[in-house]
């Protein structure tokens, strides 16, 4: 199973809007050597809405490549259809991630059945250790905790990325499934609570810039060392807020920049982070000895 602090791992893109491999390089050496448990490649931080098929084929195999199995790669393979859906999932298998998120399909409202069925056809059909993702603030769909224990009952189905922010449903919902299916926060600012109610980690955004600081966080909780992983947490409390003042990626792709990591590079319909947030996301950055 995989644990601890899994980094949903931004695409560092030039100003022109293609991709940066050397800072794609950078961003992964800088993960390794500062603990990060996990990368997940392609997902909603890193663009993948923007990504054409070739290109999101061509970003997790040098991911997979340069990683090296030193530690797990997980591919974001989710779609609103199911055959673009099982088409990233068997691209995903073929170049060697060891495990794929997929999230609900957005924009269509499946029922809660269409759900089961899709997710089910992805499983059977491709060979491959697969976690779901539940954010409905971001996909307007819903995966009810009763569909998710339906579903973790299919061998390959291991996991769920929980984006609600709800950590009493979460808990709900580790109760409910076995000690086999692993129950991921999706979201910083509540992350430990999860954790510390029998989560198996965090698929981050705040990782991104601050990966040795993140998965020190999840290995107190994990350890369930309550006192100095609230501590923790209370400490970035503030880039965890400042890192969604705008819609993810933005703000952090802004940090990352802002920390020499990689370019200003963001595509359409995102935008660079508005000026007037500037100065709070930096302060936070600070705050944590991040900045460079």
């Amino acid at each position: 199973m995989i644990t601890g602090s899994l980094v949903a791992l931004a695409t560092p893109m030039h100003e022109d809007g293609s991709i940066d491999w050397e800072a794609l390089d950078r961003l992964l050496d800088f993960h390794i050597e500062n603990g990060t448990h996990g990368i997940v490649a392609v997902g909603t931080s890193g663009e993948s809405a923007t990504l054409d098929f070739e290109e999101h084929e061509a970003v997790l195999k040098h991911v997979v490549k340069y990683v090296a199995k030193r530690i797990p790669v997980i591919a974001g393979t989710g779609a609103n259809s199911t055959q673009e859906a099982l088409h990233l999932t068997e691209q995903a298998k073929a170049a060697g991630a060891d495990a794929c998120l997929l999230v609900t399909p957005y924009y269509n409202k499946p029922t809660q059945e269409g759900l089961y069925r899709h997710f089910k056809l992805l499983a059977e059909s491709v060979d491959i250790p697969q976690i779901l993702y539940n954010v409905p603030g971001r996909t307007a769909c819903d995966m009810l905790n009763s569909t998710v224990c339906r579903l973790s009952e299919i061998p390959n189905i291991v996991g769920i990325k929980d984006a609600t922010g709800d950590v009493p449903r979460g808990q709900a919902l580790i109760e409910s499934v076995g000690s086999d299916f692993a129950v991921y926060s999706g979201d910083d600012g509540t992350a430990v609570d999860l954790i510390l109610a029998g989560g198996k980690g965090n698929i981050s955004v705040t990782a991104n810039v601050a990966p040795k600081l993140m998965s020190e966080l999840c290995e107190l909780a994990l350890n369930g060392e309550y006192d100095a992983a609230l501590a923790l947490q209370a400490k970035l409390m503030p880039l965890h807020n400042a890192l969604f003042l705008e819609s993810n990626p933005i703000p952090v792709k802004w940090a990352l920049a802002e920390m020499g990591l990689i370019q200003k590079g963001i595509r359409l319909p995102l935008t660079e982070l508005d000026a007037q947030y500037h100065e709070t996301v930096r302060a936070a950055l600070k705050v944590l000895n991040a900045a460079v």
